[in-house]
């Protein structure tokens, strides 16, 4: 580990100064790959699909999710060289903001246009302007204030995609509100409509598209709602109950959403833009600052969620030798980007630092740090997953099932939302290409037609449903390959997949475990081996293959003899392990009808050992599948699809 690795690492994360040393430490790094204009940063040469200029403006813009609060905080108590280190960001800030608004400056970001990415970065402008007018906006000129109004008045005049966009256009009209400035009330009228239009109900929103429920409901629906309730001025009794309506539907939110966490603050991943990273926690920052906390959620477990998400990432290698943010998740990782993601977007993480606008006195400093229970099994009906947590000897290893999600393709979309199960120890794949090797389909089923080795995942479904025992698929693999899938969440770390498969040609399958990480991890244990599994650690039967490292276990077998091979899957695919091996089991299915039963195993315990002699006992009489684990007893009816 290195020396800025662990000096972030090494941060208790215990008291708003503790924070805000965290931040600056990030911070820090960047004043070098500032433009000499302040207004444009640039710190990588990697690129997005909004060109250049605008990347540049995005990575400005993102770090003021952190330093917008910092400079509204009450920053008096701080020792005097953090002061004077906030102080010499609010001038470059300062200086930014006048230069990238003035079109006879060099470093004018540029007009706005239709659909325009820079348009998504003014909401950090906004939501710094309204926290800290005091420091971006009282020092300027009548003139400079001006040329900043008539800027981010632009987005008023042009078209804006329906979806968490809107709240881009919202946010500024609130902050021309908080300012003095002119209102477009009917581009906010326009705006709110959408925004009702995405609710799905008990606290969910959907992010423009119904199939899609994932981070962007916390980080952006809730995020932004959640800002605009908590600043926006009360003009009359509509604003003030639909501020209400906001923070209900978040605190009803709240419930689902906190079990997407496990007590030492490792999140699900899950979806697109989990180069955010502890963006995860930034709802619950959102939700200190409008008090939208629910009742049964004490304010201690509020502040242990977003602190202890943190601390979780500190552990990480999130930046690069120059201390800078990487695009990646557990490391450095071009492979599961974007298409959106510059250098400078991985900064959309310092939403988390929303909280540092919370004065002192405020319960969320107030209170110990606590927790919330996790119950083993639930079914979370809108984003249509079972969220499972597995306590064991002091780990919490959380899985998700999720059904019917679908996302457009922003990269490996399929990857992201489809697979049978998510684990936030495990992580999951995207894949570099089509062979068995490089796709590393691991928690997936893939096919192929007969000897070609070009694999491919479901990307979308038919049919679907989910019960509070299993979730059922019916999908097309391959053209004429039609699939149905039963998943049944079971204990001590195993689940049971059940595939019905008709195909009119033959084809090769493959069905994944969880992908277990081949090498310890080098952060944490610098005299680690060399990166190469021991072979005698493989345990192979004709029914299938599993391996018990110090680190974890995974396997994956099936009812019926078949092959199996631990598939070391290509470098750098999976989130979390740069080298991983995926249980998999293979077969060659000619034209017909077929019936497979696997059980996947996977567990990061000091039992693991113990537990893998644990699976589940499944009987197949009749088209009835009985799956038994422990106590529960789990029935499914195969042609009992829509339940």
């Amino acid at each position: 580990m290195d020396v800025f690795h662990a000096e972030l690492a090494q941060n208790p994360l215990l008291t708003r100064q503790d924070a805000v040393k965290a931040l600056l430490d990030f911070c820090r790094p960047l004043l070098p790959f500032y433009s000499a204009e302040k207004s444009t940063l640039h710190v990588g040469s990697t690129g997005a699909h909004y060109g250049e200029k605008s990347a540049r403006m995005e990575g400005w813009a993102r770090v003021l999710w952190g330093l917008g609060p910092l400079f509204g905080g009450d920053n008096s108590a701080l020792p005097a060289d953090m002061q004077a280190e906030i102080e010499v960001f609010a001038e470059v800030y300062r200086t930014g903001l006048i230069h990238g608004t003035d079109p006879a400056n060099p470093g004018y970001w540029g007009d706005l246009y239709d659909y325009d990415q820079k348009m998504v970065e003014t909401a950090a402008l906004d939501v710094a302007l309204a926290l800290a007018p005091n420091v971006l906006w009282d020092p300027l000129t009548a003139a400079q204030k001006q040329q900043v109004f008539a800027w981010l008045n632009q987005i008023n005049q042009y078209a804006i995609h329906p979806n968490n966009w809107r709240f881009f256009r919202i946010l500024t009209n609130m902050v021309f509100g908080l300012l003095g400035l002119p209102v477009n009330e009917e581009r906010l009228q326009d705006d709110f409509a959408v925004v009702e239009h995405c609710y799905h109900g008990k606290g969910w929103y959907f992010d423009g598209n119904d199939g899609q429920l994932d981070y962007y409901i916390p980080f952006a629906m809730h995020f932004y709602s959640l800002i605009w309730a908590a600043l926006t001025p009360d003009n009359g009794a509509d604003a003030q109950g639909y501020k209400a309506l906001l923070k209900s539907r978040s605190a009803e939110f709240t419930g689902d959403f906190i079990q997407w966490f496990s007590d030492d603050g490792a999140e699900l991943p899950f979806g697109r833009s989990l180069t955010y990273r502890f963006a995860h926690s930034a709802f619950f920052s959102a939700l200190s600052l409008a008090g939208a906390k629910p009742d049964a959620m004490p304010w201690g477990a509020v502040r242990h969620t977003v602190l202890q998400n943190l601390r979780h990432w500190l552990q990480y290698p999130i930046t690069d030798a120059a201390g800078v943010l990487s695009i990646g998740y557990a490391y450095p990782n071009l492979t599961m980007s974007e298409k959106y993601n510059a250098p400078g977007s991985p900064y959309w993480a310092f939403k988390a630092f929303l909280f540092l606008a919370l004065p002192q006195d405020h319960p969320f400093w107030q209170q110990e740090e606590t927790t919330v229970s996790h119950p083993a099994q639930m079914l979370q009906e809108k984003p249509r997953m079972i969220v499972c947590h597995d306590l064991c000897q002091g780990t919490d290893h959380l899985t998700a099932y999720p059904v019917g999600q679908h996302c457009m393709n922003h990269g490996n979309c399929a990857a992201k939302y489809e697979k049978f199960v998510y684990s936030n120890r495990f992580g999951f794949s995207v894949s570099r290409g089509e062979a068995l090797d490089d796709g590393a389909f691991d928690n997936v089923l893939a096919a192929s037609f007969a000897g070609a080795d070009c694999y491919r995942m479901r990307y979308g479904v038919e049919d679907y449903s989910l019960t509070e025992d299993y979730t059922y698929t019916a999908y097309r693999l391959l053209p004429g390959v039609q699939a149905k899938t039963w998943v049944v969440p079971c204990a001590d770390g195993w689940h049971v997949r059940i595939h019905e498969i008709v195909n009119e040609a033959a084809i090769d399958i493959a069905d994944g475990g969880f992908a277990l990480p081949v090498e310890e991890d080098f952060v944490s244990q610098p005299g680690a081996a060399d990166g190469k599994q021991i072979p005698g650690q493989e345990q192979r039967t004709e029914h299938g293959i599993s391996a018990v490292l110090p680190w974890g276990a995974a396997g994956i077998y099936s009812l019926d003899p078949c092959d199996a091979r631990m598939i070391r899957a290509f470098p750098n695919t999976n989130l979390f392990s740069n080298l991983t091996a995926i249980p998999t089991l293979q077969r060659r299915l000619e034209p017909g009808r077929h019936l497979l039963i696997h059980c996947v195993f996977g567990d990061v315990s000091p039992e693991s050992t113990a537990r893998l002699q644990c699976a589940p006992v499944v009987a197949n009489q009749d088209g009835c599948i009985t799956v038994t684990s422990g106590t529960r007893h789990v029935v499914i009816r195969r042609g009992q699809t829509n339940d």
